[in-house]
């Protein structure tokens, strides 16, 4: 499995490096993905909103678009190198499942944090906005919670269901499920703490308040608690004989 993948292989191949090397260099793959992920994200927010005339619809078809397409090709390139998790949700759940060892988790979420806020602020250079932002974009309430458990739900069971498969089907399988979750939830599908986090430094299209953030990630924590025995159930069990 490329996104989420057991990162047991990992310590074989970078153990010349001894530990800290084994640490680093994953974390910095992830910082880089992320980087990317939120550059995607945002980038195709403004730019749509720039575009649409007026047109929310239009743009947040091609902000979902730009975002699945992205994901797609960001699992493909750092998938072998680090997982390509870019999602702190999902590397707990590895975690909690067996497939990374946990002296690995602090690394990956900090890397993926970080990334993702220096995404956003290379969004901003890129469309000449100012660097430092905090987004007034509203987005609360019992539907956007609950939509938010909805999509981290079906994104990690998304990417445990591809496990089985090659890294292009996981890839295009994510990439699929968040281009279609755009649409079907009220939130837009964040279902990601390191996106929350770093949308909430951005004023544009794709932000979201930094008081509504903490609301978002415990619904993402709770879609992970939900999906958490189905994941482990299809961890131990062989494919197609969940």
């Amino acid at each position: 499995m490329s996104v989420g993948a057991a990162m047991d292989e990992l310590p074989e191949r970078r153990a010349v490096g001894g530990l800290a090397c084994w640490l680093a260099e994953p974390a910095l793959v992830e910082f880089v993905a992320t980087a990317f992920l939120l550059i995607a994200i945002v980038g195709s927010g403004i730019m749509a909103e720039r575009l649409a005339a007026g047109n929310v619809a239009l743009a947040l078809l091609a902000n979902a678009i730009a975002t699945g397409c992205a994901l797609v090709a960001l699992i493909l390139a750092f998938g072998p190198h680090s997982g390509a998790h870019m999602n702190p949700v999902v590397t707990l759940a590895v975690a909690l499942t067996g497939g990374l060892r946990w002296q690995s988790l602090f690394p990956y979420v900090v890397a993926q944090i970080v990334g993702g806020i220096v995404g956003v602020w290379l969004s901003h250079v890129m469309f000449d906005l100012p660097v430092l932002q905090l987004s007034t974009h509203p987005r609360h309430g019992l539907g956007q919670w609950v939509a938010e458990v909805i999509a981290t739900f079906g994104l990690l069971a998304t990417i445990w269901g591809c496990r089985s498969q090659t890294t292009a089907a996981a890839a295009f399988g994510v990439g699929a499920y968040i281009t279609g979750a755009y649409w079907f939830t009220a939130s837009t599908a964040f279902a990601n703490p390191a996106v929350t986090i770093a949308r909430s430094l951005s004023n544009t299209f794709a932000g979201i308040q930094p008081i509504d953030a903490p609301g978002f990630v415990l619904a993402q924590l709770g879609g992970l608690a939900l999906v958490l025995p189905l994941l482990r159930l299809w961890t131990a069990a062989p494919p197609g004989q969940e």
